[in-house]
């Protein structure tokens, strides 16, 4: 099934947006775990995973629409050297994609690409929660302080 070359276009462009994030969101957990924020580096990996099944979802679509997925590209990562900057560089990530899908949303189904459209649909419900959730730590850090957020983070071994 041939499919219309703008949407092949977004949809490589969101897979290579997906691909960063990975890397991204992979790299924090690791330097989580490292700092002993194991808790927080289960959940930073987690996100990670969820950015893996975007971009499988987003390569299949590109493969049923006789694209060629682009698995050579990726945008610069933003990695944090405090919990802070990671927060802030992954929100910075989900919010690139989030002005990217709304109007590649509105663009599918002006080319009659119902399907694509719903794709991506789901991906900004999925970011969007993601969003909330960086706020929400960013705003606990500002309440609490970085000392006392990154105490909460950390685990304790069991008694």
């Amino acid at each position: 099934m041939q499919g219309d070359p703008e949407v092949l276009r977004l949809l490589n462009e969101q897979l290579t947006s997906e691909l960063t994030a990975i890397n991204q969101y992979f790299l924090h957990s690791k330097m989580q775990d490292n700092w002993g924020f194991t808790e927080l580096a289960k959940h930073t990996r987690a996100e990670s995973f969820d950015e893996m099944r975007h971009a499988e979802a987003i390569t299949d679509r590109i493969l049923l629409l006789d694209g060629l997925p682009n698995y050579q590209r990726i945008f610069s990562l933003r990695i944090g050297q405090t919990l802070r900057e990671q927060f802030e560089a992954d929100l910075a990530i989900e919010y690139e994609v989030l002005a990217r899908l709304k109007p590649g949303i509105i663009m599918c189904r002006e080319k009659q690409d119902s399907t694509s459209a719903a794709l991506l649909e789901g991906i900004v419900a999925d970011e969007e929660s993601h969003v909330d959730y960086l706020e929400t730590q960013l705003e606990l850090m500002d309440k609490l302080g970085e000392e006392l957020y990154s105490a909460q983070c950390v685990s304790r071994p069991p008694s």
